[in-house]
C-alpha cells in the first residue's frame, strides 16, 4: 500500500424523512487529482484502505452508513473483511457479471454482518436469487423514464429489500419517488442548496444576525442575552443545540450567560452561525444542509489555520468559517447575499468572498466548493492559484469532518 493522502467526497444519502442516514464516499489522490485510473480494483482497494487510515471511518461517517463501490476483485478478496460491516453497504457496480460465485459471495458478506446494494440496476428476472440476498437497489433515475417508476417499484415489491432513487434533481422527481414508496434517496436535489426550496428568513433568522453581529463588535455580554431574551424559541433551540454537542462539560448548559461563560464567544458564535441552518429545521443535526454547511466552514477554517502563505489571504481562520457558513446562507434564504453582508458588517474581504468569489478568501471559498463538487480538474488549478496544497487541503477535510460528527 502507498501513503498518498486522499480527498473525499461525500454524496448524502435520505430517508423518508429526508434526514441524513448515510453517505455514498467517493475518493480521489490528492497527489494525482486529474489522473486517469487504469486498474480500477487496484485503484479502489488502495484508495479505501488509505482512506480509512488517514480519516478515520467514525469521523468521516458519524452514526451513518457509508455506500462504497467496488470492483468484483476487491468483491472477491478477503481484504474486503477487515471494513466495519455494521457501517458499510458495498455497492455491487452494474458492470459485474452475474454469476453463481458472484451470488456466493453475496450470501457470505451477508451473513458476515455487511450490507449490500445494487447500484444503476434495471429489474432482471435473472437476479431473483441475488434479490432475496441484497439489502438495497439504487434505481438510476437518469437512465429510468419518469413513467416506468411505478412499475418497477412493483417489480422489486415481492423482495426484502429498500429501493434507492438515485440522482434525484428536483423536488417534483423527489415528490414522486417519495408517493410511489421508494425508502431512500440520492442526488444533487439534496446536496446542492441552490435547488432547496427557497424561504423567508424569520424573526428567528434575524435575531441570529443581530446576535452575530453583536458577537463579531464584541458587544456587551448584557446586549447579547438581551437579544436572546426577546426570542424564547431561539433560545430554547440555541441551548438544545449546545447541549447536543459534546464539549466535555459535566452540568448542561442552561442559559445564555453560562452558555458564553464556559464555551467562550468563539464557540457560541459558531452555534449561532450554524442554527441559521438547523434552529428552523425538524431533521436537526440530521439535516443535509447544516452537515454542507459545517464541513465546508470547517474545512476553509483549517486550511487557513494551517497554511502560513496563502496568495492574498488577510483574513483569520474565524472569518474564513464564517465566510463558509454565510455562503451557504445566501443560497438557502430568499435574502440577497448583499443585505446579508450589510446587516453584519462585514470586511471588504469577505463582502467580496460572499459577493463575487474574489479575492483570496474568495479561492479559499472556491476551493471549498469545488471539493463538495468533486471537480477535481479545476480544483488543482484553484489550489495552485490560491498556494494551498493537496496535502493542506486533506488535512483541513479530515478535521472538518471529524468537528462535524461532534455536533452529532
Amino acid at each position: 500500500m502507498d501513503n498518498r493522502n486522499y480527498l473525499l467526497g461525500r454524496q448524502p444519502i435520505l430517508n423518508r424523512a429526508e434526514e441524513l442516514m448515510g453517505y455514498e464516499l467517493l475518493f480521489r489522490s490528492a497527489d494525482s487529482l486529474t489522473a486517469e485510473v487504469k486498474d480500477a480494483s487496484q485503484a479502489t482497494a488502495s484508495v479505501i484502505l488509505n482512506t480509512l487510515t488517514g480519516f478515520g471511518m467514525e469521523d468521516i461517517l458519524g452514526t451513518h452508513k457509508g455506500f462504497i463501490n467496488v470492483e468484483l476483485e476487491l468483491l472477491m478478496d478477503d481484504s474486503l473483511i477487515i471494513l466495519p460491516r455494521e457501517q458499510v453497504v458495498i455497492e455491487l457496480l452494474e458492470t459485474l457479471e452475474l454469476t453463481p460465485e458472484l451470488v456466493a459471495r453475496c450470501r457470505f458478506l451477508k451473513e458476515n454482518g455487511f450490507s449490500l446494494a445494487l447500484d444503476d440496476h434495471l429489474y432482471s428476472p435473472a437476479y431473483r436469487e441475488l434479490y432475496e440476498i441484497v439489502d438495497i437497489v439504487k434505481v438510476d433515475l437518469m437512465l429510468t423514464p419518469f413513467l416506468q417508476l411505478e412499475e418497477v417499484v412493483q417489480q422489486f415489491a415481492p423482495y426484502p429489500l429498500q429501493l434507492l432513487a438515485e440522482k434525484v434533481e428536483s423536488q417534483e422527481e423527489f415528490r414522486h419517488c417519495l408517493n410511489l414508496g421508494f425508502d431512500l434517496f440520492q442526488g444533487y436535489y439534496f446536496a446542492k442548496p441552490s435547488l432547496l426550496t427557497k424561504k423567508r428568513m424569520d424573526a428567528s433568522g434575524a435575531t441570529l444576525l443581530k446576535l452575530m453581529r453583536l458577537l463579531n463588535e464584541d458587544g456587551e455580554q448584557l446586549e447579547v442575552v438581551a437579544a436572546f431574551r426577546g426570542d424564547p424559541g431561539l433560545t430554547y433551540k440555541l441551548l438544545l443545540l449546545v447541549n447536543s454537542v459534546g464539549v466535555g462539560l459535566r452540568t448542561n448548559i442552561d442559559t445564555v450567560a453560562h452558555a458564553l461563560t464556559i464555551l467562550g464567544r468563539q464557540q457560541v458564535k459558531r452555534w449561532l452561525q450554524l442554527a441559521l441552518f438547523a434552529g428552523n429545521d425538524r431533521r436537526g443535526t440530521e439535516s443535509p444542509l447544516l452537515d454542507l454547511a459545517a464541513v465546508r466552514a470547517g474545512s476553509m477554517e483549517e486550511m487557513v489555520s494551517r497554511s502560513c502563505g496563502l496568495t492574498g489571504i488577510h483574513c483569520s481562520a474565524e472569518q474564513a468559517f464564517m465566510t463558509g457558513i454565510l455562503s451557504v446562507l445566501g443560497q438557502v434564504y430568499d435574502i440577497p447575499m448583499d443585505e446579508v453582508v450589510r446587516k453584519l458588517n462585514l470586511s471588504d474581504e469577505v463582502r467580496d468572498a460572499l459577493t463575487s468569489r474574489r479575492g483570496g478568501l474568495g479561492k479559499l471559498l472556491q476551493v471549498a466548493e469545488l471539493l463538495e463538487e468533486m471537480d477535481y480538474l479545476n480544483l488543482d488549478a484553484t489550489m495552485a492559484e490560491l498556494g494551498v496544497s493537496p496535502d493542506e487541503v486533506f488535512s483541513a477535510q479530515k478535521t472538518a469532518f471529524a468537528w462535524r460528527k461532534g455536533m452529532d
